[in-house]
């Protein structure tokens, strides 16, 4: 399977998703691509097989996975201090990928009636999606 993990920032919720689905997916293909260098270095850091930056990547990626992982501001145009441009959030919505989104209230996008959960609940909850999602991909 190919996973597409895209963050931004620090590339801190990248990092754990990166390792967590190496851990437990040891044979599946993970491209990460970050908004900006850090990202991409914390991500590939913990492991990556594939890594790029920027919007131009994000889009050609989205169009090369089985799955899309990353926060729920991946897919709103100008979330995440104005990381995410329109054409990243598009790239992302308009994939035949599936999409896995980390409901994370950050920037002004604040998620109404999730509970609130620690990461690492939620990034668990990313791999069980995952294993549901192989049957259904493969």
């Amino acid at each position: 399977m190919k996973i597409l993990i895209i963050d931004a920032q620090g590339g801190g919720i990248g990092r754990q998703l990166v390792s967590a689905i190496k851990e437990r997916f040891p044979n599946y293909l993970i491209t990460a691509v970050g908004t900006n260098s850090a990202a991409t270095a914390a991500m590939i850091k913990a492991g990556a097989d594939n890594a790029a930056t920027g919007e131009n990547a994000v889009v050609v990626c989205c169009r090369r996975s089985d799955v899309i992982i990353g926060a729920l501001g991946i897919v709103i145009a100008d979330s995440m201090h104005g990381e995410i441009t329109p054409a990243m959030a598009q790239a992302v919505g308009q994939s035949s990928a599936k999409r896995i989104l980390i409901p994370v209230s950050h920037c002004d996008n604040i998620v109404v009636g999730v509970t609130d959960i620690s990461l690492g609940k939620m990034i668990e909850s990313v791999l069980d999606e995952l294993s549901d999602s192989y049957n259904t991909i493969k």
